[in-house]
């Protein structure tokens, strides 16, 4: 004779059925974050090291619910990238929720480079970015370019992003989307750490220091694995500071 299973046997597996839909349902969607950038931002070939961009370490700060997509690329600019079809190819892929993080400048504002544009063209270019991931329900987040290390005579850091930082503060101003401002965050962190200091940042070596530079290296613009980090850590910070939705997907 066959015999019903006892009634609070029935209720456990009901609940339990109940909390794992429950918790299904309550999961986090999974969203992607773009970076669009240039060789601060960038992936890096196994030949460049110790040479990182600071898109690199950025993934590791996030839970599994988030996918980060780096685009960036040595040597563009907002023309260079638009022209070259890699803006194109985020927004075919943008779906509502997910984010771009937007930073430029380091090869725009020089002349001598055929990726420079004019301020006005930098202007409008950021703004084209803007509208581009608003029109899919994405989420812009403009960035100001990361700092150069400059410092003068009298051991004074000078900034060289002056007109094209400010740019991107005045177009994320107007379009109200959510800014950080990594220009003068750097430079708090190089003045602090002075000339000598703050080499470590940066694809500083001496000769025979490393087989991939064995002349040695004193590049002051592109970081080591220590000043990736530390430049990924500024933005994840200003996430959180700025109370953005990506901010709950940060590790704890």
């Amino acid at each position: 004779m066959r015999r019903n299973p006892p009634k609070h046997l029935i209720l456990i597996t009901l609940a339990a059925l109940a909390i794992s839909a429950m918790s299904f349902l309550l999961a986090p969607k999974h969203i992607t974050v773009y970076l669009a950038g240039d060789s601060t931002m960038a992936d890096k070939e196994t030949k460049a090291y110790p040479e990182t961009g600071w898109g690199m370490p950025f993934h590791d700060f996030f839970d599994s619910s988030v996918t980060v997509k780096n685009i960036a690329k040595n040597g563009r600019s907002t023309k260079t990238f638009i022209t070259e079809g890699l803006w194109k190819s985020i927004t075919d892929s943008l779906k509502s929720g997910d984010y771009v993080l937007i930073q430029f400048g380091h090869n725009d504002e020089v002349p001598t480079k055929k990726s420079f544009t004019t301020e006005d063209e930098f202007a409008s270019n950021l703004s084209r970015f803007v509208k581009d991931v608003k029109y899919k329900n994405a989420k812009p987040v403009l960035i100001t370019p990361a700092a150069r290390r400059k410092f003068n005579a009298a051991g004074q850091l000078e900034g060289t992003h002056e007109v094209y930082a400010a740019i991107v503060r005045k177009v994320a101003l107007t379009l109200h989307v959510p800014m950080i401002d990594l220009d003068r965050e750097s430079q708090a962190v190089l003045t602090k750490e002075g000339p000598e200091g703050s080499k470590k940042f940066y694809n500083h070596l001496k000769a025979g220091e490393n087989s991939n530079y064995p002349d040695g290296k004193a590049d002051d613009t592109h970081f080591s694995v220590l000043g990736a980090k530390t430049m990924a850590g500024i933005v994840i910070a200003d996430i959180r500071a700025l109370q953005l939705d990506l901010a709950k997907r940060i590790k704890p």
